[in-house]
């Protein structure tokens, strides 16, 4: 840390100073945390921090309302009435767990996978998914599956890294920054940052989005894209770069399988696969000797346009040569694509031109010798000062994975990954795909009483790595790693309740939550959820999902739903580990990662829930949480943190390490460890070294920093993957030429949806309806004032939002006649919604949105059953089906990506009806929950300190 004196920014306010990381978003910003007489009196950024450097948000600021927030739950809770009712008794920690254990003893020790484990938004997924493993079940994820999977799958599948916590922009040297999808709450404080940067130096900032707010309003270019279609637009663009020959060729053949001989062989299993050697090494064609070597053999020059036949038969072509031939089709022409995605032509061609103007014409020389992989000596590092970024937009489609995969082939046929002024990989990454585990979940996995054979989640390298039994048929309660979603590397937490409800694949008999408001906006079909939460099989008289166990500090929308609820504590009020092991903060020049620590004591009953799950993993005696006398091995999270061990050596947290804590990486347990973060702002950071910053996928110097690091054991250098094989296998199994084969109602997906190449097809909703009686687009923005449904139950940050209307284009309300403040009825092939609409011309014409997670249901959040969230508000989830529309084969899939089984949230189309105002009321509208327990009931107005927030 900085001990070099600095002016203060505002007297001070408390009488203590504690250091701690916000929980506001998912940022893990650095907060300096001001206390006075045991209340938590004002928050600010911590300027030591490597993430946010002393920036905050309104959110972060706001965290005291989120602590002091009427809706916190006080005890644990046991329904009394029926789900829904929010009738519940307070009951003892005591009664709770041991009612937690009924439940789950006869589970684990008969059928592990009648649990279904998930969780929402956290950030210690290192441990639940250790708990999870220990206990037996397959069915574990977090919420990925209906957020970000395309982004993280895509990206490990192709560069071994991916956007965000996987790697970010080079913001000090990059020239031209491109950015797809992001609203305002993803990396919101960095984000920031960085653009302030490319403002001060002039670099241009280029923002392709359909709506133009926060970060595109402030864009040099906004390019109002319509949704759906990025993925067009990026093959367009690598059309014209092809076109013009702007692709780095040197690059190309040293880090990617761009010279990698493809098998072509029509009718064979080994079609579209790579030549490989008998070790299994991929081959390439030395350009001076024309011998077949392998890819890593040192000395040779690799042929980028190899085209022959083989002495064994097949003919083989490069890579580089498939991409030219598919890639140069004029229906990828700027022309051809201008009406599909909404952007003209000179648009598309422009900036095709300014990525390679920028690229080649711009490039940057860092003079600071390295050694790559293969043992070559370069006196400099060169960079191509384009960097791009994306997230959610890009993302939730249906056809998002070939969309993200097609945004990182662009930056690398322009040499732009893990370059100076590029697209920087964050320690841990990269690492290859082949690093990864494969998924476990199978029969054979699974043994009653002991620890499921391997992890839940993992990324699959062919359809024999799938969790499916002999049939096909999934084996898992969300389907995930199966023929509908094979490459599922984050599960898919949106279809748990709708095949648990329809016991398909099988029942399960204990539905575990944390963290996740799945009963309103973290469901398609709310309604439909709801009715399935609360649905009672006939013969019976039980509920279709028996038993629920939710754990969250709020009375959020799910409370209600849940049979046991166990009370999370505030993150002011936890220990919480932001671990290597699972989602750091590591910045792309540094390993970071970071502690929350308790800074204020609770005034309730509550537990963090890391410190509960701990506690039952020690009462239902799995192992690694018991020793093998049976007792408990951790008292506590805190204790878990410090003591616990992946592997020898490797534990949650990285720094200081050892028992004399003088180890980073690598070392053993320092009991001292927490208070060793406390004592530094509550962070870690470890510098990489210069030879060591760039090129991490082929450098030499950083893989052995990886070893010491304890990243991995062995180097894992990255061969960019322009060219998927695992994706070829699957059409392989889809023609039925290589086993294992795919069932016949998913072979013509396959073959559709996994072009080993990138390729863009229209998303599945929009084939599915009548574009004509739904001719517009549905969309949501997270706004910059709240995070998910956090925001709505704080007291300042509601004085932003506390309603959302629905913005709609200026074209659309002049043709149906709408103006400011008026009432439309918006409608989808699955329902309709009745909402306030406000024009706008910030916004592709044919697209209408709003914010998202603002409408709440009256009466939780401790909200008033009147409050604007719950008579104005709203949600477009109302309007989406988990399904798919019917097909003619009477086939309902999810509404998700073929590939990853990412939730399509963003493929919604609509129509627009003009609506009488009636009561005002923003319809659906649900009947008000109660209160649960104890908890108080809010003054009218809320503010700072009043006794009731005690």
């Amino acid at each position: 840390m900085n001990s070099e004196p600095r002016l203060a920014l505002s007297e001070p306010v408390g009488d203590e100073i504690a250091k701690t990381t916000c929980y506001m978003c998912a940022c893990r910003c650095g907060i300096d945390v001001h206390l006075k007489d045991g209340k938590v009196r004002y928050i600010e950024g911590n300027r030591d921090h490597p993430i946010n450097k002393g920036v905050l948000c309104a959110k972060g600021s706001a965290g005291i309302m989120q602590h002091y927030s009427p809706a916190r739950l006080r005890a644990p809770l046991l329904r009394t009435g029926p789900r829904g009712s929010g009738e519940f008794r307070e009951i003892s920690w005591d009664e709770a767990l041991k009612l937690a254990v009924d439940w789950l003893q006869p589970i684990r020790d008969t059928a592990p996978q009648k649990l279904a484990f998930f969780t929402g938004r956290d950030q210690s997924q290192a441990l639940t998914s250790f708990w999870a493993q220990n206990f037996g079940t397959p069915n574990y994820a977090a919420h990925g599956g209906f957020c970000s999977v395309n982004m993280a799958a895509a990206g490990i599948y192709t560069i071994g890294g991916a956007f965000w916590e996987f790697g970010a922009p080079d913001w000090d040297k990059t020239k031209l920054f491109v950015l797809f999808g992001v609203a305002e709450d993803h990396d919101s404080n960095p984000i920031k940052i960085g653009i302030s940067k490319l403002k001060k130096r002039g670099a241009r900032f280029v923002s392709v989005n359909p709506v133009r707010t926060g970060y595109s309003a402030i864009a040099d270019n906004w390019i109002g894209i319509r949704p759906g279609t990025d993925g067009l637009l990026v093959l367009s663009i690598i059309h014209e770069l092809f076109r013009t020959g702007k692709i780095d060729l040197d690059y190309l053949a040293r880090y990617t399988n761009a010279p990698w001989l493809v098998i072509d062989n029509e009718g064979h299993e080994d079609h579209g696969l790579f030549l490989r050697d008998d070790l299994g090494k991929a081959l390439v064609r030395d350009q001076k000797t024309g011998a077949v070597v392998r890819f890593d053999e040192p000395g040779h020059i690799a042929d980028l346009n190899a085209e022959f036949t083989t002495a064994d038969g097949p003919k083989v072509r490069s890579v580089l040569r498939l991409m030219a031939e598919k890639y140069l089709d004029p229906k990828y022409a700027p022309e051809a694509v201008a009406a599909e995605t909404g952007v003209s032509a000179t648009t598309i061609s422009g900036l095709a031109s300014e990525i390679a103007r920028v690229a080649f014409e711009e490039e940057i020389i860092v003079e600071q010798p390295w050694v790559d992989m293969k043992g070559e000596q370069h006196n400099v590092m060169i960079g191509r000062p384009v960097s791009f970024h994306a997230m959610r937009g890009i993302s939730a489609h249906s056809n998002g994975f070939q969309s993200a995969r097609a945004l990182h082939v662009l930056q690398t046929i322009i040499g732009s990954i893990d370059c100076p002024g590029g697209y920087r990989y964050k320690p841990p990454y990269p690492k290859p795909a082949t690093a990864h585990p494969r998924p476990h979940g199978r029969s054979e996995h699974v043994t009653p009483g002991k620890p499921l054979a391997g992890p839940h989640l993992g990324y699959p390298l062919g359809p024999e790595d799938l969790l499916v039994d002999a049939e096909g048929k999934p084996q898992r309660i969300d389907k995930a790693f199966s023929w509908e979603a094979p490459l599922s590397a984050h599960g898919m937490m949106h279809m748990v309740i709708a095949n648990a409800h329809a016991g398909d694949p099988y029942p399960i008999d204990v539905l575990f939550l944390y963290m996740a408001n799945m009963a309103w906006n973290s469901s398609m079909n709310t309604r439909g959820t709801i009715k399935m939460l609360e649905e009672r099989d006939e013969a019976t008289g039980e509920y279709k999902i028996p038993k629920i166990i939710y754990s969250d500090a709020y009375s959020s929308e799910m409370v209600a739903y849940a049979d046991l609820v166990l009370p999370d504590t505030t993150y002011l009020e936890r220990h919480d580990c932001i671990s290597l092991l699972d989602r750091p903060i590591s910045e792309p020049g540094a390993v970071c990662d970071a502690i929350r620590w308790p800074v204020i004591k609770p005034d309730r009953d509550v537990r963090g829930f890391q410190s509960v799950l701990i506690d039952l993993g020690a009462r239902l005696k799995l192992p690694g949480f018991v020793n093998e006398d049976g007792e408990a091995l951790y008292k506590d999270y805190a204790d878990y943190i410090a003591n616990h061990q992946r592997k020898p050596g490797i534990g949650p947290l990285s720094g200081w390490r050892g028992a004399q804590a003088d180890s980073e990486g690598r070392g053993a347990p320092n009991q001292d460890q927490i208070q060793n973060y406390i004592d530094n702002g509550a962070f870690w950071t470890k510098h990489i070294p210069q030879e060591a910053l760039y090129f991490k996928h082929h450098n030499a110097a950083y893989q052995q920093f990886a070893i010491d690091m304890g990243f991995f054991d062995t180097p894992q250098p990255v061969t960019i993957q322009l060219y998927v094989e695992t994706l070829q296998k699957f059409r392989l199994s889809a023609e039925g030429i290589r086993k294992p084969f795919a069932p016949s109602q998913y072979k013509q997906r396959l073959l559709e949806c996994f072009d080993p190449l990138p390729d863009w097809y229209r998303p599945f909703e929009e084939q599915g309806v009548d574009t004509t009686e739904f001719p517009y687009h549905a969309i949501t923005q997270r706004p910059m004032a709240m995070y998910h449904s956090w925001g709505s139950q704080n007291a300042w940050l509601r004085q932003i939002h506390t309603k959302n209307p629905l913005y709609v284009p200026g074209v659309i309300c002049d043709e149906i006649g709408l103006s400011d403040g008026d009432w439309a009825w918006i409608i989808s092939h699955h329902g309709r919604i009745k909402c306030e609409i406000a024009r706008t011309d910030a916004v592709n014409g044919k697209t209408m949105w709003t914010w998202n997670a603002i409408g709440k249901r009256g009466g939780a959040w401790a909200l008033e059953p009147n409050s604007p969230e719950a008579t104005k508000g709203f949600l477009l989830n109302h309007l989406i089906h988990e399904l798919l529309p019917p097909k003619s084969d009477g086939m309902r899939w999810s509404n998700s990506d073929p590939i990853t089984g990412q939730a399509a949230w963003y493929d919604l189309r609509v129509r627009i009806e003009k609506a009488e105002i009636g009561e005002g009321f923003s319809e659906p509208h649900f009947k008000a929950i109660k209160r649960p327990g104890s908890q108080k009931e809010p003054p009218e107005e809320v503010r700072y300190g009043q006794e009731w927030a005690k």
